[in-house]
């Protein structure tokens, strides 16, 4: 693994507030833990592609008990394609990407996550009236996470 992504990887931890992060890419791994006395949250994740049969698991997220299946009957759910942090804006500055209650095509844009001090949009894949955003400005996003619910139209 390249010691530029190690690096990148240590800043996100540290902006995060996460207290430790364990990365697989192919054979290689590395797990980067903060040393402190007091427990934080951590989180285990797979970079992509993710083996289904993995023993890696989530730990301690305040989204933990939410899985697809608790919103699937209010429309489609839209997942966190990475970790990283949620962004709702392009700029603190600037009004959100999508509120609540909103119509979306495929294409919009519906936030930001940056990875390793790399903004990503995350952009709709369907079309249809944005039902729920399951998650905060600024919080930290685990692969694989709901995001948004949108009700197909």
């Amino acid at each position: 693994m390249d010691i530029r992504k190690v690096k990148k990887l240590i800043e996100l931890l540290e902006e995060s507030g996460i207290a430790e992060i364990e990365i697989h890419e192919g054979e290689e791994s590395v797990r980067i833990s903060r040393d402190g006395s007091i427990p934080l949250p951590q989180t285990t994740a797979n970079v992509p592609p993710v083996d289904e049969g993995s023993p890696l698991k989530k730990q301690s997220s305040a989204n933990e008990n939410l899985s697809n299946d608790d919103y699937s009957d209010e429309g489609e759910i839209i997942t966190a394609p990475m970790v990283g942090i949620f962004y709702s804006s392009p700029s603190p500055d600037q009004p959100p990407f999508t509120n609540k209650g909103q119509n979306i095509k495929t294409g919009d844009v519906l936030c930001i996550i940056e990875a390793m001090k790399i903004m990503n949009q995350i952009e709709a894949d369907i079309d249809g009236k944005l039902v729920r955003i399951l998650v905060e400005n600024g919080d930290p996003v685990e692969y694989g996470q709901p995001l948004f619910v949108i009700s197909p139209s």
